[in-house]
C-alpha cells in the first residue's frame, strides 16, 4: 500500500496593511488528505481509501519584508512549502504516520459497529 498526500493550503488569514505591505498572510488553515493505492467498492465503482487532518499554522513575520510575495501571486504550493517549514519535518511526518495508520485500521479494521437485532 502507497499514500500519497496532498496539501490544501489555500484558506488564509491576512493583515491588510504590515510595514507598509498589502496582504501580507500570517495564517493558514490547511488540510492533509492521504490517498491510498488501494481501493473498495463504492456503488460498483472502486474508490480509493483516504483520510485527512486538518489544522491552523501561525506564520512567522519576521522576514516579511526581504521574502514578500504579493498576495495575488501567491500559489497553494508557495503556502504549502511555508506551512511545511513552519510545522517542522518531524511534525509533518507524524501527521502523515497517523493519516496512514488510519487508512490501515480502514482497510484492515481492529473492531465493527454492529446492532444487535430484537
Amino acid at each position: 500500500m502507497a499514500n500519497t498526500y496532498t496539501w490544501n493550503c489555500k484558506t488564509v488569514e491576512v493583515y491588510p496593511t504590515y510595514e507598509s505591505l498589502d496582504d501580507v498572510v500570517y495564517v493558514v488553515n490547511w488540510r492533509l488528505l492521504a490517498t491510498s493505492s488501494e481501493t473498495h467498492v463504492v456503488d460498483g465503482e472502486p474508490v480509493p481509501y483516504t483520510s485527512t487532518t486538518y489544522s491552523t499554522q501561525f506564520l512567522s513575520l519576521a522576514d516579511v519584508g526581504t521574502d514578500f510575495i504579493p498576495f495575488a501571486d501567491l500559489t497553494n504550493e508557495v503556502i504549502t512549502g511555508w506551512t511545511e517549514a513552519a510545522i517542522g519535518t518531524d511534525e509533518v511526518q507524524k501527521f502523515k504516520d497517523h493519516l496512514d495508520m488510519n487508512i490501515t485500521k480502514q482497510i484492515t479494521p481492529t473492531s465493527e459497529t454492529k446492532t444487535i437485532g430484537e
